[in-house]
């Protein structure tokens, strides 16, 4: 997870400059986070995440990069082992203002261990500088959160943690620390970089809104430790 602090001039479009700090993740020998898209094992995490890697794991397991685009800050890795686990469902519209989202995944795996279930809202549909690319969420991202799923009521996708507002910059410039300002690629972006790239993701128009507990026991099944060496 990158950290994103706020400039005079607009960022390019999905871009983690320093203003904002990727939804940190370390870079060579780190780790972040990823979910299942297809029943033969793709996974949608951050362009950041693998971004200089020598090699990738998934659960343990190597794992190829398929494509990737700095601009989005989305890539597609493929893990022959994982095929024919769970699937992540996408929402098929958009996560609206102050709608209740959820965040999973495996930050500061070395010290926490296991996954980590963190709860918010969208607290703007836009990025920093008004950035179409991304939207703005109050539930607390750690290191290692990059990459991992934003997820609605019913547990579908509305977007993909990428980055938080940087504490140094901001008190540097403002003479405060933000508090929970964070940021996801907004889900309807992360649709388009999978079509592009020739993987059509299970979209459900409609969900039914899951209890909290519920929630977690699905998306532990498609949410999975990538480790970048």
């Amino acid at each position: 997870e990158e950290e994103a602090p706020e400039s005079p001039s607009s960022p390019a479009p999905g871009a983690n400059v320093a203003k904002a700090d990727p939804a940190p993740t370390p870079s060579a020998s780190g780790a972040g986070t990823g979910f299942i898209v297809t029943e033969t094992g793709y996974l949608l995490t951050n362009q950041h995440v693998i971004s200089g890697c020598g090699s990738l794991t998934v659960d343990g397991y190597l794992a190829t990069v398929l494509a990737e685009d700095p601009v989005f800050d989305l890539a597609l890795l493929q893990v022959d082992a994982l095929s024919g686990e769970a699937v992540a469902t996408f929402a098929g519209s958009p996560a609206r203002l102050n709608s209740d989202v959820t965040v999973v995944g495996y930050p500061l795996s070395s010290l926490l261990g296991g996954l980590n279930v963190t709860r918010g809202a969208v607290t703007s549909t836009k990025g920093i500088g008004g950035d179409g690319i991304n939207m703005q969420i109050s539930a607390p991202v750690q290191p290692g959160n990059s990459g991992g799923p934003v997820l609605n009521g019913a547990g579908q996708v509305v977007g993909v943690v990428v980055a938080r507002l940087s504490d140094s910059y901001a008190m540097e410039s403002y003479g405060t620390v933000p508090q929970n300002v964070n940021f996801a690629i907004r889900g309807e972006i992360a649709k388009l970089f999978l079509a592009q790239n020739g993987v059509e993701p299970t979209v459900i128009a409609t969900g039914i809104s899951l209890p909290p507990e519920e929630l977690a026991e699905v998306a532990q099944g498609f949410t999975r430790l990538v480790i970048c060496n």
